[in-house]
């Protein structure tokens, strides 16, 4: 991995100015910890301190879009692998606090090994959900709270005044505020994003494996024009190396990180990411767009374009001669 691309942590940062300088413009992922522990939504809506009462009470009656898959924990990108399913926000909530009650039973019988046949007939008729009962897993991903752009398709509207914007991020013209929140551990398929993006956690913890847009062809992208083309073809989980067979060095381009609640991540544009997620998660992720995608006019893409094109020639040429010249001797 060059030195260049290496994701960096930064214990503090003060000014917009820094993030910009140090981080946004070398284009490479960066962690930032403790960047949002200043949030209301931080201390407001941790699940295990009374969060999910709060966000009931807020927001419980509005309807969100939840993505229910068949291949949970994993999520992939493409629409033959889950379906969108509308359902109150209350809903889910109350499947996360059946979680919870479960995991607490559960340690209540670890802890306790004379657990009594009477109490334990009592805990299989109470009125909570086992995990077997629910058949498919249910991730809120991708929820609005800010769109600039489709306004009427904001679900979350209310929750904008527990995120307050990061000074790091100055006056940026965000494109969008999304909601993450999933009631058990879960997978995304590995995939990037158009636009920069600052992932934060609010509660939970999340494992992110990022690989440089250098590394696509080892990922197999989908067709540019096909649905979810920005998904990865690849499922690294179990790879097929007969179909696939550049997705064996993958893992060499990889890096991963760990985000606790209370951290962020920014992940710039272009950057392919897989996401982990503990039990009970919630996470916060605002895009924008970047500087050059701003500033790039209609009238030069054929110019880029052509530039860009050159570029990668040169460089698999030379490839090929450094293979040739190793073959030689």
């Amino acid at each position: 991995m060059e030195e260049c691309i290496q994701i960096r942590r930064y214990e503090e940062l003060h000014t917009a100015k820094e993030f910009e300088s140090l981080i946004e413009a070398q284009n490479v992922p960066a962690v930032l910890c403790g960047c949002i522990k200043n949030w209301r939504a931080f201390s407001l809506w941790n699940p295990r301190n009374g969060g999910l009462d709060y966000l009931q009470e807020r927001v419980g009656s509005a309807m969100v879009e939840a993505m229910v898959s068949s291949s949970a924990p994993i999520f992939y990108g493409d629409l033959g692998s889950h379906e969108r399913v509308p359902l109150p926000f209350s809903m889910f909530l109350d499947l996360c606090k059946k979680r919870i009650h479960m995991q607490t039973e559960q340690q209540h019988q670890h802890l306790d090994d004379d657990h009594s046949v009477a109490s334990q007939t009592d805990h299989t008729q109470h009125d909570y959900l086992s995990l077997e009962d629910v058949p498919e897993q249910i991730y809120l991903a991708q929820v609005p709270i800010m769109n600039r752009d489709r306004e009427e398709k904001v679900q979350l509207g209310t929750l904008r005044e527990d995120i307050q914007l990061p000074p790091i991020l100055g006056a940026k013209e965000l494109s969008s505020i999304n909601l993450w929140m999933n009631n058990a551990q879960s997978r995304s398929s590995t995939h990037y994003d158009p636009l920069h993006n600052l992932l934060c956690i609010v509660s939970g913890r999340k494992q992110v494996v990022l690989w440089p847009p250098s590394a696509s062809p080892s990922l197999y992208p989908m067709p540019i024009y096909g649905e979810a083309s920005n998904h990865s073809l690849v499922a690294l989980e179990n790879p097929d190396y007969s179909i696939y067979p550049r997705a064996e060095c993958s893992m060499e381009f990889a890096q991963k990180v760990v985000l606790e609640a209370g951290d962020a991540l920014f992940i710039p544009e272009g950057w392919f990411h897989q996401v982990d997620s503990d039990d009970l998660t919630i996470a916060i992720n605002l895009w924008w767009r970047s500087n050059t995608m701003s500033c790039m006019l209609e009238h030069m893409d054929a110019y880029y374009l052509r530039r860009i094109l050159r570029r990668l020639i040169d460089k698999e040429m030379d490839r090929i001669n450094n293979c040739l010249s190793w073959g030689w001797e």
